[in-house]
């Protein structure tokens, strides 16, 4: 059997409360965009705990498994570890802990990491295991992904029930499904399968003011959170957040441009580009949290600036009625 990592000894891990009442009931996941699919299984794992009078535990990592062996294949995510932390704390929950994530986590099998990790380390006394989600290392003598008996067996060896969660009736939802909405550019169902809109965040940075000149100034933003997705080129409503470190926060509302600006001869490069409605100030230097709520168009390459300026009023008109506003 292989050495412990060494990130997991017993000196770096929390005691949890419920031990020494009997065990904790866990679940383990990446969790990426905290959607509604882990919102079910999360209330399965509260559930469980609550039944068997013991506390409840999440386990996610602290980065994406591919980016210890595949960096480039990282998929682009949908929250980042702090919202991802806050979004899970909000499910109720009683504990989150991170695991660090490196070769030597990866190179344990599902039974080692049930024994090390969850049983001797966590006091873990019943795992919930998502309806397709699988962990640890492959093992030669199965010829393919563990069965959920073969999960059963393992936590009888090891002293850990194991419980398997059910699916949301009716629907199937991944992080692999919403980002393809997202980079499809359908905010509308990516919201669905998440419970919420998806959000973004860039801040104020200077950009060429044309937008001013047609009638429309815009914001200019440069992503904050690297790897986070940018949902596909096009035109969108948007519910909008600001705040800098020396003003409180506000609410409003824009329509925004994601693209290479073929009109304005703008190359490769992508912008982000706001145009808030009512508002009236100074927004350089803040850092502005988008809210998609529709998809009003995709890109689009028009003859004159003045057909560009034109298409810009009807795109306001459509972005205030999807916002529910009055022009």
């Amino acid at each position: 059997m292989p050495n412990k990592p060494s990130t997991l000894s017993r000196q770096s891990l929390p005691s949890p409360t419920g031990r020494a009442g009997g065990g904790v009931v866990c679940s383990i996941g990446f969790f990426d965009g905290v959607h509604r699919g882990h919102q079910h299984l999360i209330r399965q794992v509260r559930d469980e705990a609550q039944c068997r009078g013991v506390r409840s535990l999440l386990i996610t990592f602290d980065r994406h498994p591919r980016a210890v062996f595949a960096p480039d294949s990282v998929p682009p995510l949908l929250t980042t570890a702090e919202e991802k932390m806050a979004l899970l704390g909000a499910t109720g929950v009683d504990e989150i802990f991170v695991l660090p994530f490196d070769r030597a986590m990866a190179a344990l099998t599902a039974r080692e990491f049930m024994e090390q990790v969850l049983k001797e380390q966590l006091g873990v006394s019943a795992l919930v295991i998502g309806y397709d989600h699988h962990f640890g290392h492959p093992v030669p003598a199965l010829k393919g992904k563990p069965s959920f008996a073969d999960y059963q067996r393992w936590g009888r060896e090891v002293g850990i029930d194991v419980v398997q969660a059910t699916e949301l009736e009716g629907e199937h939802i991944s992080s692999s499904a919403i980002r393809h909405a997202l980079e499809q550019g359908d905010v509308t169902f990516a919201a669905h399968l998440l419970g919420r809109s998806y959000a973004w965040r860039g801040q104020v940075v200077h950009g060429h003011a044309i937008g001013r000149q047609l009638g429309f100034p815009t914001a200019n933003l440069h992503a904050v959170d690297a790897g986070k997705l940018l949902p596909s080129r096009g035109v969108y409503a948007v519910r909008v957040t600001g705040s800098s470190d020396t003003s409180v926060e506000w609410e409003g509302t824009a329509m925004l441009n994601i693209g290479r600006r073929p009109t304005l001869a703008n190359g490769e490069d992508i912008s982000v580009e706001a145009h808030l409605f009512d508002f009236h100030g100074d927004l350089y230097g803040q850092t502005l949290t988008l809210s998609f709520i529709a998809r009003l168009r995709a890109e689009q390459r028009f003859d004159s600036e003045e057909a560009l300026a034109r298409q810009l009023e009807t795109d306001k008109a459509n972005a205030l009625a999807a916002l529910n506003l009055k022009s």
